[in-house]
């Protein structure tokens, strides 16, 4: 049998690439000084062999004879979600999910199993005592009585645990507080972080068990950590939205058993988060009418349309430069579009502040809302309102056109059954069937839309 040795090597504390010396900087993610010495063993019993994951059968086999039957799913009672998942958590599967401390991802964790009492739950806090839970609990309400809390971070105890329970879905608060006895290093680093992830896999592929994996972000919005975390789990969740706004966004980003092209809307109240089934009710105006500064944006993110206000305040510039500001949106992106107002279409707003901001506390970046970012910045400049019954899809160029977006008809559909009469889209959108309930008015470039809207 082969002999182990030891041997010392250099760990990306920010990417997780490993190399053989020190470097200044990473030529994989171009961090620098983030290189971290490590002693790792070598061998059939260093821990190349404890990444090893079990599967059906370790002989090579025909691609012709792979069974293509249909995933075996759990629903975690919750509609949004199990829409996300692609119909339910799949047996076995590793799930991490993400976002900023305080974005509800202990909440929306612990909600799941008191929601759906069927499911024998093993919850796994390492970050809070169980009388914290406990008091979550209550707050969020559901019944209990299926679901065991467990305050450890020693992964050897808590798979010990787990296979006396037994239980049909476990969740894990939170990776970072997690650690292996068999690797020297402190919980939160690189090692750690891959080890840990490597035994809960092992675990929910020979269990069947599905495990939900918590993980914190960085300063830069990427899940903290060395990146092969990512590429070991099945299904990377991450929430975004502002802390102080009352929507989440939970996003997938990985799903090797569904699509990445779908979203699930939430709203943080005192009880919990609450689903949004109808996004666009919610994010559409709630005021008096007859205000400027304010347009509607038909958005798709990925494979599901809504419609949100965006809001807008053109105001003579009080100091010597002017501001520019943006909520949600990216503000180069704003200061290019003032750039197209000016230089295509006339409008004088280099010396007046621009503030703009997304309803909801949304970070769109749908291209398509260029053109209500244009509109609602003109409405407060002319301080003449838009109809409320008007809704805008379109992407504006640096030549001063309105360019077509993906999927208008569905963007449209979404409009007429929210209640919205016309919609201006880019005069070269092609429909293979003329939406029904709504107007199509198109325009070529922005000055055929101030004509358009501001007669």
């Amino acid at each position: 049998m082969a002999s182990t040795k030891t041997k010392t090597v250099w760990f990306c504390s920010h990417c997780g690439n490993e190399y053989s010396k020190w470097l200044g900087r990473c030529p994989a993610c171009g961090e620098w000084n983030t290189f971290v010495e490590k002693e790792v063993v070598t061998g059939p019993a260093g821990k190349g062999a404890r990444m090893s994951v079990p599967g059906e059968g370790r002989k090579p086999l025909p691609l012709k004879d792979v069974s293509t039957t249909q995933e075996d799913r759990v629903s975690l009672g919750s509609a949004e979600v199990d829409r996300l998942l692609g119909g339910g958590i799949v047996k076995g599967s590793l799930v991490l999910m993400g976002g900023e401390p305080g974005i509800g991802k202990s909440t929306l964790s612990l909600q799941l199993p008191l929601h759906r009492p069927e499911l024998k739950t093993l919850y796994v806090t390492g970050e809070e005592s169980v009388k914290q839970v406990k008091m979550r609990a209550d707050r969020l309400g559901g019944v209990a009585d299926n679901c065991l809390i467990f305050s450890e971070t020693d992964m050897g105890t808590i798979l010990e645990e787990a296979e006396k329970v037994a239980p049909d879905l476990m969740i894990v608060d939170s990776v970072q507080t997690m650690y292996c006895a068999a690797v020297d290093s402190t919980a939160g680093s690189v090692s750690q972080i891959k080890e840990v992830a490597a035994e809960l896999l092992r675990f929910a592929k020979s269990s069947g068990i599905p495990v939900i994996l918590i993980g914190h972000i960085t300063k830069e919005g990427t899940i903290a950590g060395p990146k092969i975390l990512e590429h070991i789990v099945d299904v990377v969740l991450q929430f975004e939205g502002e802390n102080r706004g009352a929507y989440r966004v939970l996003r997938s980003i990985k799903n090797r058993f569904g699509s990445t092209s779908e979203l699930a809307v939430f709203e943080m109240t005192g009880t919990g988060l609450r689903e949004v089934a109808n996004p666009s009710e919610m994010l559409i105006p709630m005021h008096e009418a007859g205000l400027s500064g304010t347009a509607i944006s038909a958005m798709l993110d990925g494979n599901r349309p809504f419609l949100f206000e965006v809001q807008a305040l053109v105001s003579s510039a009080v100091y010597g430069t002017a501001q520019r500001s943006a909520t949600g949106f990216d503000v180069r992106r704003l200061n290019m579009l003032l750039a197209v107002l000016e230089r295509r279409a006339g409008f004088k707003l280099g010396q007046k502040d621009v503030f703009l901001n997304m309803a909801g506390g949304l970070r769109i970046t749908d291209p398509a809302c260029d053109l209500a970012v244009i509109v609602a910045v003109l409405s407060s400049n002319f301080d003449m309102p838009i109809p409320a019954d008007v809704c805008f899809a379109g992407e504006v160029g640096l030549s001063g056109e309105i360019r077509p977006v993906s999927q208008a008809a569905r963007r449209a559909v979404e409009a007429a059954r929210v209640g919205f009469k016309r919609i201006f889209v880019s005069s070269y959108t092609h429909f293979d069937q003329k939406p029904q309930g709504i107007e199509v008015v198109k325009v070529a470039d922005i000055p055929a839309l101030v004509r358009a809207l501001f007669k």
